[in-house]
């Protein structure tokens, strides 16, 4: 039988799977084929008839070289995980295994299943003296991914034309992750006692890669820059938005983050044309923030071409509409978290509330947001460099990813940030505007530094 009611309430435990009897092999080909209909977890695209996939887990347990792993909610089996070691006769690789089919199924998560079943798999391979855990995974597969980040897993490589699914063709992400400090001896293969050699040589790597999101602040139909949040205080640096969108695209940026300045301080949308004419011009994907303040305007924009957007004063004043928002639209609402010393601002920064940022943060995660933007006002244009303190607590305390904003001003503050990521590694980008701008930091070398 599948858990698709199941109670969300219960008791959550991983553990490397020696052997299974009949009901964990039917909990199991349940939980994958749930994966597999929901698009994540192996390379089938459409289930394969049950006494195959029941033949398949079967065999995983007879050879040596894979080692299967399991979650289990209420000691039912609802995901699984294999990780397999390299052959014998590759000694120049013995130090690394690869984590693969990487899955909790739909019904069972947001309970911190894939989490414990990371950990397991690192936890065994680190005992066994690996030194590098290795993974690929599809780019539409986005929780296993934010999760892989979260994790401390660093991506090293994209491939464009990984794999075919829904009549298209999707990136894969490639990721590695160190396991062990020291460049101590390992066995030549760590299950037997064959003469151990060296672990690679290599420096450690620390921290991960980051995204970067070129900032479009839209003000009366312009592209522009405030100073600390203040209308008054704003530099114009386009009167196309379309074009510079355009622009930011063509070197190489994945992401756009636009913001109506107007809509913020009027709690509706007040760029329109501007808004339509980047969405026009984009072939990545673009987040939206400014005004949104009611479903019918969020759906608007969802509808015509914006992937997230980012809902920032109605987190505090309506966490109600953003839960359903969430509920509508999964994975595409961001939290913005603006903050003067930790204090949550809003509306449009002009008013600053009690609340603290990591405790909104904390409930726009309980929320269902995808992701948090967090901002230190004061920063904000003044080329000063990142909050980085207060962005690390906040990706810390969260289980989502978390984008750093404002303050920007060198690539040394981009170093920082990436620096940063090893000791919070839940810091997914950075947004940088004015230094773009102003021709402080050249993209093409800010892509390469957080890459």
């Amino acid at each position: 039988m599948t858990r698709r009611n199941m109670s969300p309430a219960g008791t959550i435990h991983a553990e490397r799977l020696q052997r299974m009897d009949e009901d964990d092999l039917h909990a199991l080909c349940d939980a994958t084929n749930a994966a597999i209909l929901e698009g994540g977890g192996f390379g089938w695209l459409a289930p394969p008839p049950r006494e195959t996939l029941e033949r398949y887990f079967r065999g995983v347990l007879l050879v040596p070289e894979r080692q299967m792993f399991v979650a289990r909610l209420d000691g039912m089996i609802v995901g699984s995980a294999q990780l397999v070691r390299p052959p014998r006769n590759n000694e120049a690789q013995a130090m690394s295994a690869t984590l693969m089919h990487f899955y909790i199924a739909p019904y069972a998560r947001r309970l911190g299943l894939g989490r414990q079943l990371l950990a397991e798999v690192e936890n065994c391979a680190r005992s066994m003296g690996y030194q590098i855990i290795n993974l690929d995974v599809r780019e539409t597969q986005t929780e296993a991914v934010r999760l892989f980040r979260n994790c401390g897993f660093h991506h090293w490589g994209t491939h464009p034309s990984y794999a075919r699914t829904d009549g298209r063709t999707v990136r894969g992400l490639f990721f590695t992750k160190r396991l062990q400090d020291d460049e101590r001896i390992v066995p030549a293969h760590p299950q037997d006692a064959s003469t151990p050699i060296p672990a690679a040589g290599h420096a450690p790597v620390t921290g991960h890669s980051l995204t970067l999101y070129p900032a479009i602040d839209l003000k009366d139909g312009t592209c522009v820059r405030l100073r600390r949040g203040e209308m008054d205080n704003a530099t114009v640096y386009s009167d196309d938005p379309g074009a510079q969108a355009l622009a930011w695209i063509r070197a190489g940026c994945t992401w756009l983050h636009v913001v109506d300045l107007n809509g913020a301080f009027a709690g509706r949308s007040a760029n329109t044309e501007a808004i339509e004419a980047i969405i026009a011009n984009a072939s990545v994907p673009v987040q939206l923030g400014g005004g949104l303040r009611d479903l019918d305007s969020i759906g608007k924009w969802l509808n015509v071409g914006i992937s997230r957007v980012i809902l920032g004063s109605v987190a505090v004043k309506n966490p109600e509409l953003v839960r359903e928002a969430c509920r509508l639209f999964p994975d595409r609402i961001v939290a913005g978290i603006d903050a003067r010393s930790g204090q949550v601002a809003t509306e449009g920064w002009a008013e600053t509330s009690e609340m603290k940022a990591v405790e909104l943060g904390l409930r726009m995660q309980d929320a269902g947001v995808a992701a948090v933007i967090f901002t230190e006002i004061s920063r904000d244009g003044m080329l000063t460099g990142i909050d980085i303190e207060q962005t690390a607590d906040m990706a810390n305390a969260l289980s989502i990813p978390v984008i750093a904003s404002g303050g920007v001003g060198s690539l040394s503050h981009l170093e920082a940030l990436r620096a940063a990521t090893a000791r919070a590694p839940g810091i997914e980008g950075v947004i940088v505007g004015r230094a773009l701008y102003d021709g402080r930091i050249d993209l093409s070398e800010a892509l390469r530094v957080l890459a």
